[in-house]
C-alpha cells in the first residue's frame, strides 16, 4: 500500500510551522530572565515535546504543524503569566 504524495502546499505549511516553532524557542530561552531555572527547564521540555509532535505530523497531517507554534506561544504566555501572578516572578 502506497501513500498519496504530499502536496506542495502541505510541505510549505509544515516548513512555515516549523520555522515558527523554532522562532518561539527564543522566548522559551529568554524565560530565564523572569522565571526560575526549574520553570525554564520545564518550559524547554514542553517545547521539545511540541517539536516531536510537529516532526511526527510530517507523515500524517503536515498542515497541522501551523498550530504547533500557536500552542507553544499560548503555553509560554500562560506559564509566565501564572508565575508572575501566583508565584511572584519578576524581572
Amino acid at each position: 500500500m502506497t501513500s498519496a504524495p504530499m502536496s506542495v502546499a502541505a510541505r510549505i505549511a509544515w516548513f512555515v510551522g516549523l520555522a515558527g516553532h523554532l522562532a518561539v524557542l527564543v522566548w522559551y530561552l529568554a524565560s530565564g530572565l523572569l522565571a526560575p531555572l526549574w520553570a525554564v527547564i520545564g518550559l524547554l521540555a514542553i517545547w521539545a515535546a511540541l517539536l516531536i509532535v510537529g516532526l511526527r505530523l510530517w507523515r500524517t497531517k503536515p498542515t497541522w504543524m501551523l498550530a504547533v507554534p500557536v500552542v507553544a506561544v499560548v503555553i509560554w504566555f500562560g506559564v509566565i503569566s501564572a508565575g508572575e501572578r501566583f508565584l511572584g516572578w519578576t524581572a
